[in-house]
């Protein structure tokens, strides 16, 4: 749980730069990978990597964000600018709007009382949730994928280097 407005700033400026990388390698033609039938595509996930204000609208937080229905985009390069815009609003609204005693303050979330301060923490960990998913989901489309807490196979070899198996 988030004790600072700047914790979270701080640690979101961070995960959100990875998860822009890994983004910023789909290709249109990648958007259709499915892992299996009745799951959702590469396309899908990483829209839903979107800051929406699902999660975070009962905090009372207020920021430009694409409908949480939304259907996903069909270019990866309107996916990498939403996000990219999005986060970046994110941002600016914590800044703006809380404190760090709002972070203590509790909502209804689930059925339960969260802390803001939990809540953002759920926030950033749903993302790696779905971070990890969408490497995946590239490997099978062919895409290279970027290294975040370790090297990729990639980034193995690029070193000269041989990736463990």
């Amino acid at each position: 749980m988030y004790q600072s407005v700047q914790s979270f700033i701080t640690e979101y400026q961070n995960e959100s730069k990875f998860t822009q990388k890994l983004l910023s390698s789909l290709t249109d033609a990648s958007l259709k990978q499915k892992i299996a039938p009745g799951f959702r595509t590469l396309g899908t996930l990483a829209w839903h990597l979107v800051p929406s204000g699902g999660l975070l609208k009962p905090t009372g937080l207020d920021f430009e964000a694409p409908p949480e229905d939304s259907k996903a985009p069909e270019s990866a390069d309107e996916i990498v600018r939403v996000y990219s815009n999005t986060s970046a609003a994110l941002i600016e609204a914590i800044q703006t709007q809380w404190t760090d005693e709002k972070l203590q303050e509790s909502v209804n979330m689930f059925g339960q009382q969260w802390k803001n301060g939990f809540t953002l923490a759920i926030f950033i960990k749903h993302e790696i949730h779905h971070r990890g998913q969408l490497t995946m989901l590239m490997r099978q489309a062919g895409l290279p994928v970027i290294g975040i807490y370790g090297p990729s196979k990639e980034e193995w070899i690029s070193m000269g280097m041989e990736a463990p198996v």
